[in-house]
């Protein structure tokens, strides 16, 4: 079989890995990594009110340090086919380019921690720790049933990690622009005032709900929450909705409503955020606006790898491979390293994001063939020398 890492990228993109659904995704992982020596389990996990999804648990050796590589194998729907220059789930090649739902996010970082994992165990069998995969089908759905409980699953087993890799798209611009030691945390909130419908020819019969709502939105939003960290950028709270839902121009709506989401760095958890806001809530009301606020459960917290050995062996790989020296980053949105980063450091590096989600979506094969040669010497310099 080819173990290239184009040839394992196009034999993930013709898997219509969907989300919920697998498409055989992970039974071809699960195909090759069995052949290469890994000990190989695919659990299956399920929620009320949500698909049973299946999951990817591998390792190879019994020792330590063990350094696990992780990811996913869904994907988003491809959109409109007749907008596709080549079918999205053919794995097409044009010029140095892959066509295919999944290739940049992140079926082909996936198949690049294959291909250099397959390298070095099978040049190396008999080299000190361990080599693992984490891959779930459930990172582009609601998250319940992947690597939450995957990682239950594991460390219920008895397995403990050293250090991960998780392959998703972090390049903005060329392979070796960016690492991410980190992601921000995300809230969202729901606002709801009340007021009481009437004409607008008598509005001393009624009362309006929209300017209080304009009045607590200022509130919310006139002060920063912080100026940022040494590693993160400064919380940034955004409205995403100011709903009446009145169409009539004489009426003076019932009510209001507006969602925000705050993305916040490692200042913040999620309870001293939210009494930040209903503090700042509660100083523009006064007595009076009569408003309800709904904070919605959160698992995406702020986190942190700060700068270690570990970062520095990825961020050397990287530069030896690309003649570029990464960005360490804590920037865009989130991703499973916030479930991960509970059971050891975590560092995200994978291929570059411009086409991820997007009509056409594809990847330079020469880009394949880097991040390998990336994920290979990191293994080499990891199991030469201990990573702190």
């Amino acid at each position: 079989m080819d173990h290239s890492p184009l040839s394992l990228t196009q034999s993930l993109i013709r898997c219509a890995s969907v989300t919920p659904e697998d498409g055989g995704a992970l039974a071809f992982i699960e195909s090759v990594l069995t052949q290469a020596g890994f000990e190989v389990h695919r659990p299956v996990f399920s929620e009320p009110g949500t698909p049973d999804i299946e999951n990817l648990y591998a390792r190879y050796g019994t020792g330590a340090p063990y350094l696990l590589f992780a990811g996913h194998t869904d994907v988003v729907p491809p959109g409109d086919l007749a907008r596709w220059r080549h079918d999205p789930f053919g794995a097409v090649i044009e010029g140095d380019e892959l066509f295919g739902r999944g290739a940049v996010d992140m079926k082909g970082g996936v198949a690049c921690m294959m291909a250099a994992a397959l390298q070095f165990v099978g040049e190396r069998p008999d080299f000190q720790g361990s080599v693992g995969f984490l891959i779930t089908g459930d990172e582009e759905g609601p998250a319940i049933n992947g690597s939450v409980k995957l990682l239950d699953w594991a460390r219920a087993r008895g397995e403990r990690f050293s250090h991960c890799i998780l392959g998703e798209p972090t390049n903005p611009e060329a392979l070796g622009d960016m690492v991410k030691i980190g992601r921000r945390g995300s809230l969202t909130g729901r606002i709801v005032v009340s007021g009481k419908q009437g004409h607008v020819a008598y509005p001393h019969l009624a009362k309006n709900p929209i300017p209080g709502m304009m009045r607590l939105l200022e509130g919310l939003l006139a002060e920063p929450l912080d100026q940022g960290t040494a590693h993160f950028d400064a919380t940034n709270c955004e409205v995403t909705t100011v709903d009446v839902g009145n169409p009539a121009p004489n009426v003076i709506a019932a009510e209001a409503r507006a969602t925000f989401n705050i993305r916040f760095n490692d200042l913040w958890t999620p309870e001293s955020l939210t009494a930040e806001i209903e503090r700042r809530l509660r100083e523009a009301a006064g007595n009076a606006i009569d408003y309800a606020l709904v904070v919605e459960p959160t698992n995406a917290l702020a986190f942190l790898t700060p700068p270690n050995d570990f970062v520095a062996f990825m961020a050397d790989a990287i530069e030896a491979e690309t003649g570029r020296k990464p960005r360490l980053s804590t920037t865009g949105g989130t991703s499973d390293a916030r479930f991960i980063v509970k059971d050891c450091p975590v560092v995200e590096f994978g291929l570059v994001g411009q086409t991820m989600h997007q009509v056409d979506e594809r990847v330079k094969v020469t880009d394949l063939d880097r991040l390998t040669a990336i994920y290979r010497r990191v293994l080499d310099s990891y199991f030469g020398a201990a990573a702190s």
